[in-house]
């Protein structure tokens, strides 16, 4: 949840950055059309309530970076705003929904195959903008992720990087698909680096 982020935001904040973590409903309330609907108002909110931002930076982890990847499919002409996204960073994320269908998580999902279709990353990479090509999107995966984690991981950041984004794939040796987002909080992680260095452009 949102309220279990504020670990990650030290680091950042203590370089001037504002970090906004994303609320949205979860399943069983939250059906996939409407977390993906929710963060995407959400940025287009930031992007109206605070029009001094310099640039735009999506982190997500697990399900968060799959709602970060849904983010950057995004056709804003829907929300009537531009976000400047200059990067990234999707952490052990999944972008193909479909082999969900087939496991316990869809029990609490209820996703039919057209929805886990039209909510998979995987699925709507759209040929970088000219803003988009500036984006800088890292993919990253832990050692000990699953298997299918790290497929997923290698597969979309090849799928972004045909389609024209600036993609960096990252594979964190020693820890987990857990612990590979819990580091977030200690400035000497590779993971917290990489995230100041993407900002230093700023």
């Amino acid at each position: 949840s949102k309220d279990e982020s504020g670990f990650a935001a030290p680091p950042l904040v203590s370089r001037g950055v504002a970090v906004v973590a994303v609320g949205y409903d979860t399943a069983p309330k939250g059906h996939m059309d409407a977390m993906v609907l929710q963060v995407r108002r959400s940025l287009a909110f930031l992007v109206e309530r605070y029009s001094g931002i310099r640039g735009i930076y999506l982190c997500g982890h697990s399900a968060g970076a799959h709602l970060a990847a849904m983010v950057l499919s995004t056709d804003w002409t829907e929300y009537g705003v531009a976000p400047d996204i200059k990067g990234a960073v999707l952490v052990s994320g999944v972008y193909d929904l479909e082999p969900i269908l087939h496991t316990y998580v869809n029990d609490a999902l209820n996703m039919s195959r057209e929805v886990a279709q039209r909510n998979s990353p995987m699925l709507c990479v759209t040929p970088a903008a000219p803003a988009a090509a500036a984006c800088e999107v890292l993919v990253a995966v832990a050692q000990h992720d699953s298997p299918e984690f790290r497929r997923q991981s290698q597969e979309y950041g090849q799928a972004l990087r045909t389609a024209g984004w600036s993609v960096s794939l990252l594979d964190l040796a020693g820890v987990d698909h857990f612990d590979i987002i819990e580091k977030l909080s200690e400035e000497s992680y590779v993971l917290t680096q990489v995230g100041e260095e993407l900002l230093s452009s700023l």
